[in-house]
């Protein structure tokens, strides 16, 4: 399957080259062209100036000036198609590294790590090489927080349809991550122009309907003084003073409303340039899963404002040219009607302007997700049980990290029972822990789980397997061990029916207390409505089980020693046997004194 893909990837990324090169050789051909026509057309202007009666060098001339301007909107064009064909062969391109293990081209959401969180730090959900950094492919940043909220449970959502459908549609996806190569979109940056934009104290008058009636008609009335002064009715000082009089008034009550705006709403005018294109894109699906239909119609809505919107940032970049700012105003009263404009939109769209871009970020993070599907064709869906309990019930479920190497296995956890771990040094039991928390991750949003099967209820997660210390706040490890466990304490007493999945309780301490104290916090967290995992190295722990049977239940991953290790990576009943520290210390030791 993954060699499958690979040549799909591969096959894409060298059309898609192939493409660009004869679209590079015509856009060669294009320049040619708009050189040869724009000396043509100074050679007969020349020609015009030297040759007696030559009107027909001036008809030429024109011809010539109307094939340089085809010549270049096509060379434009063909330019734009190259530029969009880059960054679609860049889409392929990191896919294919991201199936050979290079996940470099895609954000590793390092912002989102929180050592505090129940158990996204222990689970290795954000960072290099992390689930988010392989899952991620959002184009907004707006959708790679919706993302991190999927994977970290502050949203919980059953996403399989729509997953399944998006997943279906790779052209439209691939599109869809291409407009976001290179140029990564600040959803924050326009909410918080939005926000700003609604607080412009632009006065309402612009809007008036006897102001607009005023502007018309000194519209008219300069347009008659011109005519007249033509006709020789009236003098040509008025026009031309009334041209100048009322530059100065629209200018002079303009200026700062427009100044504000474009202060603004220019800074992040490349930003909505680039919203706008993912907005329309949307609008483009396909195959509108049901739960999405009401999110496409808004969006279908947002592409009429958005046009609107950018007509204004036109009009504001038309005011950095003066000569057109004063013959605009002038005649026509431009900035006027710009501030209308403005207005306009404002009155009309601004509100919903958060829930378009809202909209746009979940649809972005289902793009991640869905493409996450198209590329673990060997994963399955999780199926999501409604029970008042722990359900979790797994067959031959692996770490997706691992891919085809990984050993599978077969576990179940029963509601309110605790499952002992023990078992060597790289024998598989941290692994094992995380691969169950993670694919329950997966599973509860609705993405691909790494199992032939897993029955799941919805329960909340805490995990305490990589505690660090915090030296510059006078916290040892010990300490934060303990301080972790009160977490874990305080939030099962205000989530019901919870998975802990612990890895070594109390490492920071000496053997015996560390046992007495796995086992007094056991027996206290026992009270509580809580399933849990533990792996430990401590074979004493494990005699809880003959204490509590109906409760604790022994678990091991075991090991075979001989000439060297042998590691099975398989869970079984039972508690194990063999431990490797001191078999592997001492071949080292025998390495280094036969050299």
């Amino acid at each position: 399957m993954k060699m499958d893909l690979i040549h799909f990837y591969y096959d894409k990324a060298t059309a898609i080259a192939s493409r660009i090169t004869a679209l590079k050789g015509l856009s060669r051909l294009f320049v040619t062209g708009e050189i040869a026509s724009f000396l043509m057309v100074i050679g007969f202007v020349v020609l015009y100036t030297l040759i007696d009666g030559a009107f027909w060098t001036l008809v030429l001339a024109a011809l010539s000036l109307g094939a340089y301007i085809v010549i270049r909107h096509f060379d434009v064009k063909n330019s734009n198609q190259i530029e969009s064909l880059g960054r679609l062969k860049l889409v392929y391109d990191h896919e294919l590294k991201g199936l050979q293990g290079d996940f470099s081209g895609f954000d590793e959401g390092d912002q989102y790590k929180d050592e505090h969180h129940p158990f996204s730090f222990d689970l290795d959900i954000f960072g290099k090489d992390s689930l988010f950094h392989r899952i991620n492919r959002t184009v907004t940043t707006g959708g790679s927080d919706v993302l991190a909220d999927y994977l970290s449970f502050r949203k919980v959502k059953d996403q399989s349809e729509e997953i399944q459908l998006l997943s279906k549609d790779e052209p439209w996806r691939a599109e869809f991550m291409s407009l976001g190569k290179g140029r990564v979109i600040d959803s924050s940056a326009i909410l918080r122009v939005v926000e700003a934009v609604s607080t412009l104290p632009v006065s309402r008058k612009y809007a008036s309907p006897v102001v607009f009636a005023c502007a018309g008609l000194l519209i008219l009335g300069f347009l008659f003084s011109v005519v007249g002064a033509a006709c020789g009715k009236v003098s040509a000082q008025l026009p031309i003073w009334w041209g100048i009089l009322q530059f100065f008034l629209v200018y002079g009550v303009t200026a700062k409303a427009l100044r504000q705006v474009s202060k603004i709403v220019g800074a992040i005018h490349g930003q909505l340039l680039n919203e706008i294109a993912v907005i329309r894109h949307c609008t483009r699906l396909r195959e509108v899963p049901a739960s999405l239909q009401p999110s496409v119609t808004a969006l279908k809505e947002s592409v009429v404002s958005f046009e609107q919107l950018e007509k204004v940032l036109q009009g504001l970049d038309r005011r950095g040219n003066i000569l057109g700012l004063f013959l605009f105003d002038a005649f026509l009263l431009s900035d006027f009607f710009l501030v209308r404009r403005f207005l306009k939109w404002q009155d009309m769209y601004l509100d919903k302007m958060r829930s378009w871009i809202e909209r746009v970020s979940e649809i972005d993070a289902l793009v991640s997700m869905a493409t996450f599907r198209f590329n673990h064709p060997e994963s399955s869906t999780a199926e999501i049980v409604t029970a008042d309990a722990v359900v979790y019930e797994a067959r031959n479920i692996y770490h997706p990290f691992l891919g085809a190497k990984a050993v599978k296995n077969n576990f179940s956890i029963q509601d309110g029972n605790y499952y002992i771990i023990t078992g060597a040094n790289m024998a598989g039991k941290s692994t094992f822990l995380r691969t169950l928390g993670i694919n329950y991750v997966l599973g509860m949003n609705g993405m691909p789980v790494f199992a032939d099967s897993l029955r799941i209820s919805r329960f909340a997660l805490f995990s305490s397997m990589r505690t660090t210390d915090d030296l510059t706040h006078g916290i040892s490890y010990f300490n934060a061990e303990l301080l972790r466990l009160q977490q874990l304490m305080e939030f099962c007493q205000c989530h019901p029916h919870t998975l802990i999945i612990l890895d070594e309780i109390l490492k920071g301490t000496n053997s015996l207390d560390k046992l007495n104290g796995s086992r007094l916090f056991l027996q206290s967290i026992q009270r509580l409505p809580v399933s849990g995992i533990i792996a430990t190295h401590d074979l004493e722990l494990s005699k809880m089980a003959d204490e509590y049977p109906a409760t604790f239940h022994n678990f091991c991953f075991e090991i075979e020693l001989g000439t060297d290790v042998t590691y099975s990576y398989r869970i079984t009943p039972g508690v194990a046997r063999n431990q490797n520290a001191t078999f592997l210390l001492n071949n080292i030791l025998k390495t280094l004194q036969a050299s």
